[in-house]
């Protein structure tokens, strides 16, 4: 089999691009000469400092150049790339610590304060004093060894460290590539944290790069820097979450240039399409493209490729990836099958027998193909909700709440009912300076979707709580509704 080692990937895109401006992060730019040699000389001061290949080593830092630096560095040193979002509260961070072992974290410094004292912690302001190590060769693992362990954000419970290979994150990257691919667009914007499974697929998709690519790089996500960003740096493309869309159309888009921005890539969590037809609307020449995804599958099952929008869509598998749909009805579990699906759970044989049967990867997720191969997703299938002994989905719920005109978000859990089983809930968080009565959204839902499924209560909230990658956080509002009930 090829060489899929992802620190053989990085040498050889560089050797192929050659040196140039590659990365503008916070008012200068980058060169990928500077960004290869820095990984080098990182990789050959870990195996000195006991590193030894498969230990594993936490990289917890907001988006910054030192981000890519640490990956092809652990990499290069044979190393398992532990990535920990900045928002990780301390007492995750030390559990995610315990169950890894992971022998080292690079930190960037604001953020070491979390690290509990017993564990190596090196900062990013450190770094250069590690100049004087000459570069690292490549320690050679093979396509099956672990590259990555990524820890779920634990919306069903503990989080489970998702083991990834080389060959894993390879194939990923080679997939996304492929698929998504345009001729000419070479400068994109990127606020996706780094450290989550979708920003990683992004970092690997570059490693396939057939032209010389220049990143806008945001140290984290506000709609305004953005759109100054987009305007400023005249960026071609930009990876979002859909939380990210709809901050994006709370402001005044057309106040900034937006010309040259061609293509938004969605992704993370499935796009309302209410939001993706507003952002066309405001910005005419934009082609919105979803893909799907899941840290057990590489952060990749499906993708648009351009030119191919279908709104509503995900997309269609992408090469080398097999979808079906488990269940006798239309909607039922999506499986998977391919070489991006992980290794396993750290440490959790039986959660990983459950995941994976006779090779077939159940994401948990509930969707459909159409006639075309497009695949839709319906919802999580622990986020259904069967009231009265139907099945109501909480994303059909949440898209008639955003046809309100005062409504910017929705999210929708099911709470205990002695008399229905379950019962639909809302939580709605309204536009800058917009009002709305709770029984006015119920009847605007009911008009909609009518029936079992409209909701028979709404709460209107400030905010809606919110996953680190943006997603709306159920698991939160479910909690919040059981507090209250026993208040």
């Amino acid at each position: 089999m090829a060489d899929h080692n992802l620190a053989r990937a990085a040498e050889d895109c560089f050797a192929r691009l050659g040196d140039y401006e590659s990365l503008w992060f916070e008012d200068r730019w980058h060169t990928s000469g500077e960004l290869h040699e820095r990984a080098g000389r990182l990789a050959g001061w870990l195996r000195p400092a006991g590193i030894e290949p498969g230990d594993r080593v936490v990289v917890l830092m907001a988006n910054c150049p030192e981000v890519t630096i640490a990956y092809n560095a652990i990499w290069r040193a044979g190393a398992v790339v532990t990535p920990v979002i900045f928002l990780v509260p301390p007492a995750e961070l030390e559990l995610i610590l315990q169950d890894s072992g992971a022998e080292l974290v690079l930190a960037t410094p604001e953020l070491a304060a979390n690290v509990p004292p017993e564990a190596h912690c090196v900062t990013t302001d450190e770094f250069p004093t590690l100049e004087e190590a000459d570069p690292s060769e490549i320690v050679s693992r093979a396509p099956a060894d672990p590259a990555a362990l990524l820890y779920t954000g634990g919306t069903t419970g503990r989080s489970k460290g998702v083991l990834l290979s080389h060959e894993n994150l390879w194939f990923a990257g080679k997939a996304g590539h492929d698929a998504g691919h345009i001729p000419g667009v070479v400068r994109g914007l990127l606020a996706l944290p780094l450290s989550h499974a979708y920003g990683l697929l992004v970092t690997v998709v570059g490693l396939h790069a057939v032209q010389q690519g220049e990143a806008v790089l945001m140290r984290w996500f506000d709609p305004v820097g953005w759109l100054e960003l987009a305007q400023e740096h005249r960026t071609q493309i930009s990876a979002v979450v859909p939380s990210m869309i709809q901050l994006l159309l709370a402001q005044p888009i057309e106040d900034y240039d937006l010309s040259n921005l061609s293509h938004i890539v969605s992704g993370g969590a499935p796009l309302p399409t209410e939001l993706a037809q507003e952002l066309i609307r405001r910005i005419p020449q934009l082609e919105v493209r979803e893909g799907y995804g899941l840290t057990e599958s590489s952060a990749l099952v499906t993708s648009t490729r351009p030119g191919q929008s279908r709104l509503g869509s995900v997309g269609k598998p992408v090469p080398g990836t097999e979808v079906r749909i488990d269940g006798e009805g239309e909607v039922g579990e999506i499986l998977v099958r391919s070489p991006m699906v992980m290794l396993g759970y750290w440490n959790q044989p039986e959660a990983t027998d459950e995941t994976i049967v006779d090779g077939w990867l159940h994401t948990g997720d509930l969707g459909y193909l159409d006639d075309d191969g497009y695949l839709h997703i319906v919802d999580r299938k622990k986020d259904l909700i069967i009231r009265g002994g139907f099945n109501v989905f909480p994303r059909d719920v949440e898209g008639a709440l955003l046809e309100h005109p005062a409504v910017a978000a929705a999210g929708v859990v099911g709470r205990p009912d002695e008399a229905h089983g379950e019962e639909v809930v809302a939580f709605v968080e309204l536009r800058p300076g917009q009002e709305a009565e709770t029984d006015d959204l119920v009847a605007f839902a009911k008009e909609r979707i009518g029936g079992y499924k409209y909701p028979r209560e709404v709460h209107v909230v400030p905010s809606l709580p919110l996953t680190p990658v943006g997603k709306v956080d159920r698991k939160k509002l479910r909690e919040r509704l059981r507090e209250e009930a026993t208040a």
